[in-house]
């Protein structure tokens, strides 16, 4: 059932990509809400496991529009410097969603049944929607723009023309391969612990979902709070003298090296636990804004929502296959009674898989500087 979702956001976020790119992110972004929510409220109407895997198919294909819509808008309306910064609040959204949901959900569902749960949730998306159609616009077209601050959101805006670049065109450069490797490589841990973690407290730590809530919700919060640090960091080194590439770059590097201490994990007591998985979460967050934000420091506006639904099409295949590959490893390590090296050969994974990605994405990508793209309509 994970799968399926998984696989349907996969096809979703390509999609999106070149939707929100040929439409714009107001009508992208409206589609794929308007798509989720009406998901979200079918989840209700369903009653086989068959009808709850096609709802979730359906989930999938409408989350696929968020990010690229989300980063293109960031794009759109900050400076290079801020964008880091920008993305990372944006994105300490999910972490309040995993904040809220193991708190509020239960309730619901006690007090109205579970189907009100996703009726909730769906409800909710409609009614961002009703705020985001009249409200949002490109900052060319904003009323409430003053001129000055569309010059400071234009400061290092490259001269922009209005070709579309096809998906072929694009995978021919090198920058976009670096960004797709990162995200099949660290994606699938991020997914790790939003599947697994419930299990790792219940295995390892003898706590069922109905004690481990308070560890779950303590990770994600703090996830949230460091996780903006992510943005802010390579701001703070441009203004100590880092080129943009640099800063970049050296705020990757760091917080790669930030997940590590998750190798100790399986070794430390239940609330150490839960500040390294915090930390790791953070960590991937922080790294998570500035790879997104590397593809509009690379990618002409035009490109931005293609590429980020490439490389998310990348990352969710990958959190396809990590969560199989780890109730497989799971299994295995549960027939000899010793889960916890099981587990703790998954965390090994995680802390290195950032370290290995940074390799990659900067032998594909040197420098994160303005890509001067040829014109292909694809045509």
């Amino acid at each position: 059932m994970n799968a399926a979702f998984q696989g349907a956001y996969a096809v979703g976020l390509l999609g999106f990509g070149y939707l929100v790119d040929r439409f714009g992110t107001k009508v992208g972004y409206a589609v794929s809400i308007a798509a989720w929510s009406l998901a979200a409220i079918g989840h209700a109407a369903v009653g086989s496991v068959s009808g709850f895997v096609r709802a979730r198919i359906a989930l999938g294909l409408g989350e696929g529009g968020n990010f690229p819509s989300a980063i293109k808008a960031v794009a759109l309306w900050f400076p290079r410097k801020e964008r880091a910064l920008a993305t990372a609040l944006f994105n300490s959204g999910t972490n309040v969603g995993a904040i809220v949901a193991p708190a509020v959900i239960p309730l619901v569902a006690d007090l109205w049944g579970w189907r009100a749960a996703f009726v909730g949730a769906g409800v909710v998306g409609l009614l961002w929607l009703a705020l985001w159609i009249p409200l949002y616009e490109i900052p060319e077209r904003s009323r409430r723009l003053h001129a000055s601050e569309l010059a400071y959101i234009q400061s290092d805006r490259e001269v922009e023309t209005t070709t579309k670049m096809s998906w072929g065109s694009l995978l021919k450069y090198r920058q976009t391969w670096a960004f797709v490797a990162a995200k099949f490589l660290t994606d699938p841990v991020w997914w790790f612990f939003l599947i697994w973690l419930p299990d790792f407290f219940k295995k390892t730590r003898g706590l069922d979902i109905k004690h481990s809530w308070v560890h779950l919700v303590l990770i994600y919060s703090i996830v949230t709070a460091l996780s903006v640090v992510g943005g802010w960091l390579p701001g703070y080194l441009m203004r100590k003298g880092y080129t943009q590439s640099g800063a970049r770059k050296t705020s990757m590097l760091v917080f790669a090296f930030a997940v590590l201490p998750i190798l100790a994990v399986t070794q430390v007591g239940d609330w150490s636990a839960v500040l390294l998985i915090g930390l790791a979460g953070a960590a991937h967050q922080a790294w998570s804004a500035n790879l997104f934000t590397s593809v509009s420091d690379v990618f002409p506006k035009r490109a931005v929502a293609s590429i980020v639904g490439i490389g998310g099409m990348a990352g969710s295949f990958g959190g396809i296959l990590f969560p199989l590959y780890s109730g497989k490893l799971l299994d295995r390590f549960q027939t000899t009674g010793n889960v916890t090296a099981g587990y703790a050969i998954l965390f090994a994974i995680c802390g290195f898989a950032y370290l290995v990605a940074f390799v990659i994405n900067h032998l594909l990508a040197p420098r994160f500087a303005p890509l001067e793209m040829q014109e292909n309509t694809g045509r």
